[in-house]
């Protein structure tokens, strides 16, 4: 296993060329090459900030070790610098910890924005209230950490909630930040529609997806098949003497597009060429589509009281996350948008288990 020093140093590394390929004019004239580089620099960078940290506490410690091989420092003075000592070598062993987690388990979508889907679930009109509660939740939270929050559709009932309600965050590791959100969320309390106070129990799912990014569709040239033939018009005469309808097909895919259009082989040929690029790009967010889907089947699963992440408890002012046992007695806290103890705590955990999966504990 490489030092901590060569690997903050090739991470130093890494990053100054990132840093250095997003100021080069050839990289920022190439749009595919400057996306490249900009999510890798994105990804890299709470990685190498952590370097940075890294940096400061070897410099207090050095400072510290400094001063205490300074035969006139007074007692005050090496008392001081011995205190500083532990903790700048306190700090550089749990950071150790957390850049060696962060390098094997960093998540390619942990630096895109995020789509956030929450639905009513089970429990009528007080899952529709709950839905938005959790809507504007999210939106305090992302508001917080400096994203940017916009409502991408709604559907409200009658009671100022929603039925469900889709929302975009943008932002540098808004994925990262918010990923563990996904899943059925429950309430208990006493609905203000209820007379008798009872405890109501109902559910709300919620899927964060990783928003997809532009696609650019690369159409290789051994990929496709190029036949020229005469237009012909209706009636089956020519609509001209020379060989300049094109027909070109994508044989990985099978798409096949005609052009007669033109009087210019050239023309119908770029022309066709469009077309095939808009089909193929319209392919291919089929599939990302389809990978959404998925994504949010698993996370939301059926959306039934009995599958649970989290539950809301307002008469116990408690708030449960199932997934690692930790609770919070400050509801209303949490939903105001305080998650950074449960978010942080399911990122730690999740490090955790990649971490043992690796062979890394």
């Amino acid at each position: 296993m490489a030092t901590i020093d060569d690997l903050i140093g090739e991470i130093e590394r890494s990053y100054g060329e990132l840093t250095e390929q997003l100021a080069d004019p050839q990289v920022l004239g190439d749009r595919a090459r400057y996306a490249d580089a900009a999510r890798a620099h994105a990804e890299l960078q709470p990685v190498f900030e952590l370097t940075q940290q890294y940096r400061e506490a070897e410099r207090t410690v050095a400072d510290a070790e400094g001063l205490l091989g300074d035969e006139s420092s007074d007692a005050e003075m090496r008392a001081f610098a011995q205190d500083e000592l532990v903790l700048g070598r306190r700090r550089m062993d749990e950071l150790t910890d957390e850049i060696r987690a962060r390098m094997l388990t960093r998540d390619p979508n942990d630096a895109k924005d995020v789509i956030i889907e929450i639905r009513a679930g089970t429990g009528g009109n007080e899952a529709c209230i709950f839905a938005g509660e959790l809507a504007r939740m999210y939106t305090r939270y992302a508001q917080a950490k400096g994203f940017e929050v916009e409502m991408l559709s709604f559907n409200e009932n009658d009671d100022g909630g929603y039925k469900e309600v889709t929302l975009e965050v943008k932002g540098q590791g808004a994925f990262s930040r918010l990923k563990y959100e996904g899943g059925v969320h429950r309430v208990q309390r006493v609905p203000v529609t209820e007379a008798a106070g009872r405890i109501h129990t109902s559910t709300a799912t919620v899927a964060v997806l990783p928003e997809a990014e532009d696609i650019e569709v690369d159409v290789q040239a051994n990929d496709l098949r190029i036949e020229i033939f005469r237009a012909r018009g209706p009636g089956g005469q020519s609509v001209n003497t020379t060989d300049s309808a094109v027909r070109i097909t994508h044989v990985p895919t099978g798409v096949s597009v005609s052009c007669q259009d033109e009087k210019s082989q050239l023309q119908n040929k770029e022309k066709a060429m469009r077309i095939l690029r808009a089909r193929l790009f319209e392919l291919e967010q089929a599939k990302q589509d389809e990978e959404r889907g998925e994504a949010r089947r698993s996370m939301v699963g059926s959306g039934d009281r009995s599958q649970k992440i989290r539950t809301y408890n307002f008469p116990q002012n408690r708030v449960t996350d199932h997934r690692i046992g930790l609770t919070s007695h400050r509801i209303d806290g949490v939903m105001e948008g305080e998650l950074d103890e449960f978010t942080e705590a399911l990122a730690a955990e999740d490090r955790r288990q990649q971490m043992a999966a690796a062979g890394g504990e």
